[in-house]
């Protein structure tokens, strides 16, 4: 195995297995660090495929095809993590060089992994259990009372693979169909939250501020920037909470800790190790955003500034809508965006070129301000315009533009 730079430019090459949107929006923040990021795609069709120069078409769970990708690059990294561990295991012994580790990687992989290390670090979490029969469900439940989240250990995101069940009868047919379950507490929250820190192989971080993620039918809708009354001890406590989380396993590159916001404090929810979409604002919103940041991590630089850069940042996801169904007969997708550019000239468009679908994030707005309810209705039009065609009725709209 040889690790070198590339020949063009002298300068590092990262691999990121993964060719979605943040891969895509990963290698827009490399090009300005005239970096070259080599992608690992599914197909040519995929978001981060449609943009990058360096790509190979493969599957994230074939050994050969991520020995391929990782051969002559300085560091391997992801935009997902699906990639089976042992795969990773696999190209460390080899020596590659993997960020991060697939020591760590696992506890943003396996759930119950994660429980498991949380318990023993005294971390904050909801009640949880490990379940292979209803009646360790239900015995479960009898403790914290019904309902209770199910969860698959590994595979779930965006709401999916997660089960709220309100009794026993519900719950056979998913041990049939996913066997072990991870079985939480519904904790009674009162918003979620998000805390995202950068680490470096030699344990330098940096922490932006603590966000607020809205969510609709289990998929993230907004971020408020940052999240609004938040004390400012509780925010601290999270930034130091994802701190101490990165330290103890290892973490190089991005972890966002996804949090639940209770009448008590804080509980860890999941975590990610890659940049996140509840960290999409700092492109726009932060000295450094996350995908820089992240390529800094992995490449042993050193990290940038995480100082906000206005005092309210609102980034709305574009979630296909009504626009995406095939009798839609609404203005086209270049009409919108032209009407987008008029109407909200200061709101930032990042769109991942994926085809549309109902429920698909097809891109993301941002926008800065100082007044929160401005910053954030102004964010949310745009992209319910972008998705649907529709202006909301308390923005007045030139039908001219």
């Amino acid at each position: 195995m040889t690790t070198t730079v590339d020949s063009r430019t002298g300068l590092p090459v990262v691999a990121m297995v993964g060719g979605g949107q943040l891969s895509r929006m990963t290698h827009q923040a490399a090009i300005a660090l005239g970096q070259s990021v080599r992608v690992l795609a599914g197909s040519e069709a995929e978001s981060a495929a449609l943009v990058a120069a360096d790509v190979q078409i493969g599957a994230h769970d074939d050994l050969a095809a991520l020995r391929r990708l990782a051969e002559g690059a300085t560091v391997l990294t992801f935009d997902h993590e699906h990639v089976p561990t042992e795969h990773l295991h696999a190209l460390q012994a080899e020596g590659h060089r993997i960020a991060p580790g697939p020591a760590a990687l696992v506890h943003a992989q396996d759930k119950l992994v994660l429980r498991r290390a949380l318990a023993d670090a005294g971390e904050p979490q909801p009640a949880w259990t490990e379940a292979h029969t209803v009646h360790q469900v239900t015995a479960f439940a009898d403790e914290v009372g019904w309902p209770v989240v199910l969860k698959t250990p590994r595979g779930g995101y965006d709401g999916k693979g997660v089960f709220v069940v309100d009794g026993p009868d519900e719950v056979a047919d998913l041990l049939e169909r996913h066997g072990t379950l991870l079985v939480e507490e519904r904790v009674a929250m009162v918003r979620e939250l998000s805390a995202q820190v950068a680490r470096s192989p030699f344990g330098q971080v940096a922490v932006w501020p603590v966000v607020e993620t809205v969510q609709r039918s289990g998929v993230c809708a907004e971020v408020l920037a940052p999240a609004p009354d938040l004390p400012e001890a509780l925010a601290t406590a999270a930034q130091e909470l994802a701190i101490r989380i990165a330290d103890r396993l290892g973490v190089v590159g991005m972890l966002a800790v996804e949090l639940f916001q209770t009448d008590d404090g804080i509980v860890v929810n999941e975590l990610a190790m890659r940049p996140h979409n509840s960290g999409h604002w700092t492109i726009e919103g932060a000295r450094t955003s996350q995908f820089e940041q992240h390529l800094r991590a992995v490449l042993d630089y050193p990290l940038g500034s995480t100082e906000m850069t206005a005092p309210v940042v609102v980034m709305a996801n574009v979630l296909g809508g009504v626009a995406s169904a095939p009798d839609w007969a609404g203005p086209a997708l270049d009409e919108r965006v032209h009407h987008f550019m008029a109407h909200w000239p200061d709101v930032k468009l990042h769109w991942y070129g994926k085809g549309q679908r109902s429920g698909r994030k097809l891109g993301h707005v941002t926008a800065l301000g100082s007044d929160l309810d401005e910053v954030r209705a102004r964010a949310v039009a745009a992209a319910r315009y972008l998705a649907d065609g529709v202006v909301d009725p308390s923005f007045a709209f030139d039908e001219h533009h």
